[in-house]
């Protein structure tokens, strides 16, 4: 089942002019698989005419709908259907994606969760908790020092209940259109400890072919639009031995690296290791969200071996960190190695005149719209 979802991976992650250099069994799945787009593309298509002809009705709600594919930040809400079926006290921003997992949508969260802390305006953000909730226990510990709260659970609309209960929420449009407005970052002090605004999270790099595919079909939608290019940007490593640690992203540059991951799209990991600079870049790719197992820790130990004999040099592991959050007690059984765990932070990419100024000042405007609308209502 592991191999199977990989090589599921490898074929959505590859360009259509480029399907024929996959290997056989790649390409012979490629009927089977073609036959499943096109039923769940029908079922889409059936799905959005029952919802526009009226014959299945949709509870409005107030969302700003941050479509973040292949960290494109685009507000999507006119052209993408959103079937939520539930309505929320406060403002609703919901990140997700156009494209395969592993866009860099956990990272946006993390964004606009500052963006609204330093606002003085308390978000909580919504999560699944898929597999072990890496993406959770990760925005936890990153925003520890802020007033964001994290909810997990499948029942968003009970966990987000739950949360309202115990922390209560901002019931004054005015009140946090105010603040939005401020061009001033909130003064220390006690903080509203109340929830302001729901981020839902719908839950590295993608060919640039697919950037501009995605980004000419939304101008030919709306030209006016704004696009918003991001990347992830290594920051530093810290050891698994230490967390609180933290190394150099130069630390790695003329060693053997073995890149282990389960994440969307291993590729734009081993990249960015491999453009830090080192001595050679081997990597082991898992299954989005695998569980790493005792025969897992064997492999990796026997990769290591094989690097050392080639290399004459002892390698070292690089996990993401998700990676890390997911299980950080089962890595710690290669205690005799080093493992890095390398930490990234989301840079938006001055293009034209879209700067991660202007995104901010985006963001908080169509927020202040929504609340305007929220308060005609």
């Amino acid at each position: 089942m592991e191999r199977l979802k990989h090589v599921v991976t490898q074929i959505a992650i590859t360009p259509d002019c480029r399907l024929s250099e996959l290997p056989l069994l790649h390409r012979s799945l490629l009927p089977l698989l073609s036959l499943a787009s096109s039923i769940y593309r029908f079922s889409l298509f059936l799905r959005r005419r029952l919802y526009f002809s009226g014959l299945v009705h949709q509870r409005r709600h107030d969302l700003i709908s941050l479509s973040l594919s292949l960290s494109l930040s685009l507000f999507l809400k006119r052209y993408i259907l959103f079937p939520v079926v539930f309505r929320l006290p406060v403002p609703v921003i919901s990140v997700g994606n156009l494209t395969w997992g592993g866009n860099g949508k956990t990272p946006m969260v993390e964004f606009i969760a500052r963006l609204l802390d330093e606002a003085g305006i308390g978000p909580l953000i919504l999560t699944r908790g898929y597999s072990g909730g890496d993406e959770a226990k990760m925005l936890h510990r990153h925003l520890l020092q802020t007033s964001a709260r994290i909810g997990v659970g499948a029942n968003r609309i009970a966990t987000a209940a739950s949360m309202f209960e115990r922390h209560g929420y901002v019931n004054s449009c005015d009140t946090l259109s105010e603040k939005l407005s401020s061009p001033y970052k909130s003064v220390s002090g006690p903080k509203d400890e109340r929830i302001g605004v729901v981020i839902l999270d719908d839950g590295m790099q993608v060919p640039d072919t697919q950037l501009r595919m995605i980004e000419s079909t939304v101008h030919n939608i709306d030209a006016t639009l704004p696009v918003f290019h991001s990347r992830m940007a290594p920051s530093h490593f810290f050891e698994v031995k230490n967390p609180h640690s933290r190394l150099s992203p130069r630390t790695v540059q003329n060693m053997v690296v073995l890149c282990v991951s389960a994440i969307g799209f291993p590729n734009a990991f081993a990249q960015a290791i491999s453009k830090i600079g080192p001595l050679h870049v081997d990597r082991l790719d898992f299954s989005d969200h695998h569980l790493i197992q005792a025969d897992d820790i064997e492999m990796i130990t026997e990769r290591l071996g094989r690097l050392k004999h080639e290399f004459n040099v002892e390698a070292i592991v690089v996990v993401t960190e998700k990676d890390y959050d997911r299980d950080p007690v089962i890595l710690k059984q290669l205690c005799c190695l080093k493992v890095l765990v390398l930490c990234s932070s989301l840079q938006i990419m001055p293009l034209s005149a879209w700067t991660k100024e202007n995104f901010r000042m985006n963001l908080k405007k169509h927020l202040i719209d929504s609340l305007q609308e929220m308060n005609k209502k």
